[in-house]
This record gives structure tokens, C-alpha cells and sequence, in this order.
């Protein structure tokens, strides 16, 4: 109601200036020179073809509003302040971070492929891969929730908790008076919530949770003001408990999320649950993002690495986050790898379909190579703007044989990645530039464990409720809709 408003209005007038200014101090002819040697530097700068096309269009179109925004935006590189605190955050994450690098190498149950996608995570993101690890997949927030209250009233040492979105209502009461109750236990809770993810909640409820013994921070403060550092959220999922126990997923702390309300129909979600060492991974993740958050006070991470329970259902297991404030699209390319060393079939979950051409490219050459792509999205949305682009990228794919379905009963936000009953990804990333540029987002690479079986079945089960959309479907496709979606999916990058 306030802070959108003003961001509006100060574009207006960042805009009205720059032209004013232009026309009357007769700089335009300086402008258009500019706008071309920008264009230059655009295309021959290493990015996605899209995110170069879109902005060539905005500096030659408009240069006098393009020229500016391009120094101000195109680089993607976040505010200094942001960007140093999640490094030294990252560095400090990263140091605690080991593991045997034989495991992938000398382990008979891991084969090539395999070996090949979590190398990738392991040893150039440095990741680690573990065994002595059990998880549980829910296929429904209504599922989830119940074990997920039980494990936190579980707790005896620490609670810490990061999502995107916490809403008020009944799911979130219900989890507030379980930490109140673990506070007074003398458990240690630390909260973190993402500043506009949570956007409708009370403008400083961190300290009403501080008020409880709660440790809270709200990420990257929402400002009333035309800046790039606004675009940079933490979508993560995270709660840890004792070290021992740790949830992710796509759901949030929210009554629609376990369909307790309804906006937009069944809400389909999805979270993996799981107990052992590579819980280790999601403590330092979250302990990384409390570091930037208290910034000079440091974090003593090896306090929290508790003994966890030993347990094993012979997976292997690689927890890994993504930040915006490096050259490395972790989470794009390790859906990449999935894509491409998918054999048998790929099913893929998620609420936005808007991949960039490497992505794309990738699903049409593995469904052309005779791979049974398939991938499930909303038929109900919950941002209609953001559901056109998603059906502007039907047809390329359709026609390269893969299958899209929309969930007929409502809204799809899961975020997984099955394929060939040996390979998975549970997490918070979504197929869209946001999640894989702007982001910090986190997931969990899976083989070889009895829960993948479980993820594909309820991938198929969903398929049943969903409708197959065709080429004949496109067909009917008005062509001011068609050109309205081509619009909107040119300039999906600038943002």
C-alpha cells in the first residue's frame, strides 16, 4: 500500500527526468551513440541469450529511459553492503564444508552419471555428498505439517527456521507457540524470514518474536526506493533441529500452503524430511545467512555440530544453496544435469515454467533424444502475468516432444526434478530467471534412496488430475494472446 506506490512513482520521475533533461540540454545525439556502445557491450558479454536480446531492444528502442537502466541494473551485481556480507558469509559456510572425495570415486553403487552430476556440486561448488542419511518426502503440505510440528516440539538444543513467506493464520500460530514454549525450555531459536516474502505480515514482527526469546532478522529490508538491491531475496526453505533433523521444500509457513484456505484452488507442494549427517550441510546454510545478519558478531558454527542420530537407507545425499553474488548458476546448472544426463524419463515439478535457452535447449534435445520428458504446472495461477510467460514457452517445447500438463485442480508449487528411479531434487528453485539469477535458494540432490520411487508415483498420481496440453490446444490460441505473452516473455529478463 505505501512502499509499492512510491517505488512506482520514483520510476516515473526517474524517467521524466532523464528525458527532460536529455531534450534540453540537446545531449540526445550523445545518448544514441551511448545506447549503441552499450548494445555492443551487451552482446559480447557472457549471458543468456534472452537476457541480451531483451535489453539490445530497451537501449536502441528507448535509449534515453534503456541507457540508464542498463548502468544501473545489467549487471545483476548486488549492492556493496549485500553483496561483501553474503561473501564473507559464504566463505565462512564453505570452510566448514568437507568431504571424502573418494566417495563418489570408489563407492561401486555410485555409476557414472551419477558420479558426474554430484561431482559437479561437490568438487567445484564444494558441496559434499553423504551417506548415513534417511529421508521422508511429503507429497502435500497436509502431510508435512503434522511431522513437521512433532519434530519441532522434538527439539532439546536448537531451532532455526528461514522461509520466504510467513503468513499470519493457524499454521503459523501453531508453530510460534511450540518455539515459545521450546524457548522457555531453554532452547536456542533463531528465526529468519524474508522481508517481501512476508510482506502482509506486521511491519516489525521480528520484534514481537524477539519479545518471545526468539533470535529474528527480516532479510533485505523492503525500502521505499528504486533499487537494484530489492530484487535480491532470500527464497530459501530451511528448519534444522539439533543437527540431526532438517526440512526443505517448496512450502512456507502459510495456512494456504497445507489448504487450510483456499486462493487458487488444491495448493499441490511438496518437502523432503531428513535425519542425519547431511543435516550438517542446512546448519552451516543457515548459520552462513545468521552471519551476514549479525554481521560483526560471529557465529561459533562447530557449537551447533551436535552427534546426530545414526541412520542410513543407503542414499547418497547433497544438500546445496545458491546466491546471487557469484559467477556460479548452481542451482540452473545442476537442473542441467539432470536434464541432460536423464536416460529413461524426467519428470520435473514447477510453478513457473520459464527456463532460459540453455534450459530449454536441453529439455528439446532430451526429449528429441527419445527421453519421456514431462512437466507439470498450475491450470489455476496465482500471478497471471507470470502464468502468460509460462505459457509462452509451451509451444517450442510441445513441438519438441515434451509433455506438458496443468494441474487441473489448482495451483502446482512444488519444485522437484525425478528421473530413472535413481536421481532427484527436492527444493525451493523454481524454473525461472528469479530463482536461478536473483535468488538465494537451497536444495537437496538425492540417489540410490527408496524416496525417489515415492516422488515419481506421486508425480504420476498428479498426472491423473491434469490435463495434457497439445498442439492443437496452442492452436486456438488467439493471436492478440499470442502476442501479448510473446511481449511479456521478451522482457522477462530486465527484472
Amino acid at each position: 500500500m505505501i512502499v509499492g506506490p512510491l517505488v512506482l512513482l520514483q520510476l516515473v520521475l526517474f524517467i521524466a527526468l532523464i528525458w527532460r533533461y536529455a531534450v534540453a540540454w540537446e545531449i540526445m545525439p550523445v545518448i544514441n551513440v551511448l545506447s549503441i556502445i552499450l548494445t555492443l557491450h551487451c552482446i559480447n558479454r557472457q549471458a543468456d541469450q534472452s537476457f541480451k536480446i531483451a535489453w539490445c531492444i530497451a537501449l536502441l528502442a528507448l535509449p534515453v529511459v534503456g541507457v540508464p537502466l542498463y548502468l544501473l541494473a545489467a549487471n545483476r551485481r548486488m549492492p556493496k553492503k549485500l553483496r561483501n556480507g553474503t561473501t564473507r558469509a559464504n566463505q565462512e559456510m564453505m570452510s566448514l564444508l568437507t568431504m571424502d572425495e573418494g566417495l563418489l570415486r570408489d563407492t561401486p553403487a555410485m555409476d557414472p552419471d551419477l558420479v558426474n552430476v554430484a561431482a559437479y556440486g561437490a568438487l567445484n561448488c564444494g558441496y559434499p555428498v553423504y551417506r548415513n542419511t534417511s529421508s521422508t518426502y511429503f507429497g502435500s503440505g497436509e502431510e508435512w505439517l503434522p511431522v513437521y510440528l512433532e519434530e519441532l516440539k522434538k527439539a532439546r538444543h536448537f531451532i532455526f527456521i528461514e522461509f520466504f513467506i510467513i503468513d499470519e493464520g493457524s499454521v503459523l500460530d501453531e508453530v510460534i507457540e511450540i518455539l515459545k514454549q521450546k524457548v522457555k525450555e531453554g532452547v536456542e531459536v533463531k528465526v529468519i524470514y524474508d522481508d517481501f516474502g512476508s510482506i502482509t505480515m506486521p511491519w516489525h514482527y521480528d520484534r514481537t518474536l524477539a519479545s518471545y526469546g526468539i533470535e529474528t532478522y527480516r532479510f533485505n529490508h523492503v525500502r521505499p526506493a528504486f533499487i537494484v538491491q530489492m530484487n535480491n531475496r532470500t527464497h530459501r526453505k530451511i528448519t534444522v533441529i539439533d543437527n540431526n533433523v532438517a526440512f526443505t521444500g517448496g512450502l512456507n509457513l502459510a495456512d494456504e500452503y497445507v489448504n487450510r484456505i483456499k486462493r487458487f484452488g488444491y495448493w499441490r507442494d511438496s518437502a523432503i524430511m531428513i535425519k542425519g549427517e547431511a543435516v550438517w550441510s542446512f546448519t552451516v546454510m543457515f548459520l552462513g545467512m545468521l552471519s551476514y545478519e549479525r554481521g560483526k558478531n560471529a557465529v561459533e558454527y562447530n557449537r551447533y555440530r551436535l552427534p546426530c542420530e545414526l541412520t542410513g537407507d543407503g542414499g547418497f545425499y547433497q544438500p546445496y544453496s545458491d546466491s546471487p553474488n557469484d559467477d556460479e548458476a548452481v542451482s540452473m546448472n545442476i537442473h542441467l544435469l539432470m536434464i541432460t544426463h536423464a536416460r529413461d524419463y524426467l519428470y520435473i515439478n514447477t510453478p513457473y515454467l520459464i527456463p532460459n535457452d540453455t534450459i530449454k535447449n536441453a529439455l528439446c534435445l532430451s526429449a528429441k533424444s527419445g527421453v519421456d520428458v514431462r512437466i507439470l504446472v498450475p491450470h489455476i495461477p496465482d500471478k497471471i502475468f507470470v502464468n502468460q510467460i509460462t505459457k509462452a514457452n509451451y509451444a517450442q517445447l510441445i513441438k519438441a516432444g515434451v509433455k506438458i500438463y496443468e494441474f487441473t485442480p489448482g495451483f502446482n508449487h512444488s519444485k522437484t526434478f525425478v528421473s530413472d528411479d535413481r536421481l532427484a531434487i527436492a527444493g525451493t528453485v523454481n524454473m525461472d530467471y528469479r530463482s536461478y539469477y536473483l535468488h538465494f535458494e537451497n536444495g537437496i540432490l538425492m540417489t540410490h534412496t527408496d524416496q525417489i520411487i515415492a516422488m515419481k508415483q506421486d508425480f504420476e498420481n498428479s498426472l491423473k488430475v491434469s490435463q495434457l496440453i497439445t498442439e492443437e490446444d496452442l492452436a486456438r490460441t488467439r493471436i492478440p494472446v499470442r502476442l501479448f505473452r510473446a511481449v511479456l516473455n521478451l522482457f522477462v529478463p530486465l527484472v
